[in-house]
């Protein structure tokens, strides 16, 4: 439930074309849906404007359909992250003509239920060092879109041919926010920092050779980047860059209608 249907559901009461038994009806599972091995956040479109994501890795796929299925009772769009062609494609046959598709790169299963209104102030831009690299690239490009962001994409440009990110200066200038995602010693997002005036979210990742302790050599670089203005994630986490760059890309007058 977001600020828009719940106004509207006080409104009605308000005016009398809704009784009270009937709106506590639609308040039922407000502000959580208990399920047999999990406990749903209903309230969390109200207070962050996107309903709770689901991470599919780790859990049954009794429990997804379940979880899935009691989201998809609500007229919202549902995200579910880190989950495997063979649940995805379970759920897309259990749940069919509910806008379903899966991001096989991404790993990641969207039903769109409603239209993404446009809620950014300005573009994403999300920036890779190298192509093995794009998987998280992905996961976070989508997490922002369906946010209400454009998003744009620039793959393998990673300090080892430091010509390559400096041919997209421009295009680096011309985003509002920039996700830079990395492995080895992920020190692509020091340097994108060093050439824009704009905030950058590194994203570590668990690529590279022994060394890089699968992602920590990586995220100790970030955290220890010269330029100022670096925020860092966790190890993979496309989707918390995705969701804190959408945050931060918010525009003033937007609503929680996403």
């Amino acid at each position: 439930m977001n600020r828009e249907t719940l106004k509207q559901l006080l409104e009605a009461v308000q005016n009398g074309n809704t009784n009270i038994d009937e709106a506590m009806a639609s308040l039922r599972d407000f502000p959580v849906a208990e399920l047999a091995e999990a406990t749903l956040d209903t309230h969390r479109q109200l207070r962050r404007g996107f309903p709770e994501v689901v991470l599919g890795e780790g859990k049954s796929l009794a429990q997804l359909n379940a979880i899935v299925g009691r989201l998809l009772d609500y007229p919202e769009n549902v995200l579910i992250t880190r989950l495997n062609d063979e649940f995805a494609h379970l759920l897309l046959k259990a749940f069919p003509d509910r806008g379903g598709e899966y991001h096989k790169e991404a790993r990641a299963l969207v039903f769109r239920q409603k239209p993404i209104p446009e809620r950014g102030r300005g573009l994403i831009m999300v920036v890779t060092a190298g192509s093995s690299d794009i998987p998280v690239a992905r996961e976070a490009a989508l997490t922002a879109r369906l946010l209400g962001n454009s998003v744009e994409t620039i793959f393998d440009v990673g300090v080892a041919g430091l010509h390559r990110i400096l041919r997209h200066q421009e295009s680096l200038q011309n985003a509002a926010v920039i996700i830079v995602i990395a492995g080895m010693e992920g020190a692509l997002a020091s340097v994108v920092g060093g050439l824009v005036d704009r905030p950058i979210i590194a994203v570590p990742t668990s690529v590279g050779y022994g060394a890089s302790f699968e992602g920590i050599a990586a995220l100790l670089g970030m955290l220890n980047a010269c330029a100022a203005g670096v925020t860092v994630v966790n190890i993979d986490n496309g989707f918390g860059a995705g969701y804190a760059a959408a945050l931060m890309n918010r525009g003033p007058d937007s609503e929680d209608d996403a």
